[in-house]
């Protein structure tokens, strides 16, 4: 059933690539939606399917199984170049790499004024050349970086150039696929804090793809944690940082650092191993608002695990998994 203000829905979405005879499973039948102005943080370590979601979404990849809707449109039924132009217009994508995903040969200008160009979104040369400077004004850039070179600014000057082109066709949903993840420390944060004032700005909607987890709880209202293709939590940021219940979501936070020495000295990193199941599971809602990957005999063991979570953080000092508040 459609939520009244969801934008982005993914059913049973399953994309397995070919390698030679074997067969990868890169997305294990997932499915979450996405609603309008909100960021939805999907993360997991590298290899667990999270950059091949967003690049199925945006239509990379065609999926191999399962229904992608947006604003409730099934995207398999869209037919006709300009009802795909349109969602082309709609999603956009930044992307991780801010060297290779900008064409070194052109000038910023041009990269920035494509989508205008493809979209006729400027009435005449004065007028694209206003938005391009604009568009450089709202990243923090100046309009004189428009007649220079990629290779003549700094990673996080580029990836401001990479969200600028999103910009540009004023989109209603950015994929953001690892985008900070290729740039200094001190410059991350930056970037983070421009995404947000840019969603407060423009109304925009982002499914922020990551594999650090302080980052993507500052930044996201929901979270959904991948692991091997699959989906094996879901629910709001605080909520699942405060009171994380698959095994593997506990570990991941168990190796986020927290700065205080002594804190860091008695706490024990949790290691996870994949239990063999006997019976498939999927993604139940064990609490409300609150699914883990699970077969129904053990819903009542995560039910009971959350509640004894709740009474242990009312009583006693925060455990890893209530430290980030």
């Amino acid at each position: 059933m459609e939520h009244v203000n969801e934008l982005l829905r993914v059913e049973g979405l399953k994309q397995v690539f070919q390698s030679g005879s074997k067969a990868v499973r890169a997305v294990d039948d997932i499915s979450f939606s996405v609603f309008r102005g909100e960021t939805f943080g999907l993360v997991g370590e590298s290899g667990c399917g999270k950059s091949t979601t967003g690049r199925t979404i945006i239509q990379l990849y065609k999926p191999t199984h399962g229904q992608i809707y947006f604003e409730g449109t099934n995207l398999a039924s869209l037919r006709g170049k300009k009802r795909w132009q349109q969602f082309r217009r709609d999603v956009q994508m930044i992307y991780q790499d801010p060297y290779g995903s900008l064409n070194p040969r052109i000038k910023i200008r041009e990269i920035i004024a494509e989508g205008i160009d493809v979209h006729k979104l400027a009435k005449s040369a004065k007028d694209r050349e206003l938005q391009v400077a604009g568009l450089l004004e709202t990243v923090g850039l100046n309009p004189e970086h428009a007649d220079r070179y990629p290779h003549e600014l700094s990673g996080g000057q580029r990836q401001r150039i990479g969200i600028a082109r999103a910009l540009a066709v004023q989109p209603k949903l950015i994929i953001c696929d690892e985008p900070i993840s290729a740039l200094d420390v001190s410059i991350q944060a930056q970037i983070v804090n421009l995404l947000k004032k840019l969603q407060r700005e423009n109304q925009l909607t982002y499914l922020f793809i990551a594999h650090d987890l302080s980052m993507v709880k500052y930044i996201s209202d929901r979270i959904a944690v991948m692991y091997h293709g699959k989906i094996v939590e879901l629910g709001q940021a605080k909520e699942l940082y405060r009171y994380p219940l698959h095994p593997y979501t506990e570990s991941l936070l168990s190796s986020i650092p927290y700065p205080d020495p002594d804190y860091e000295k008695q706490r024990t990193r949790l290691v996870y191993r994949q239990q063999p199941q006997t019976q498939e599971g999927r993604l139940h809602e064990v609490v409300p608002g609150h699914h883990v990957y699970c077969t129904p005999s053990e819903i009542p063991l995560y039910q009971a695990k959350y509640e004894n979570i709740l009474t242990v953080s009312n009583t006693s000092a925060p455990s890893f998994a209530y430290a980030f508040n």
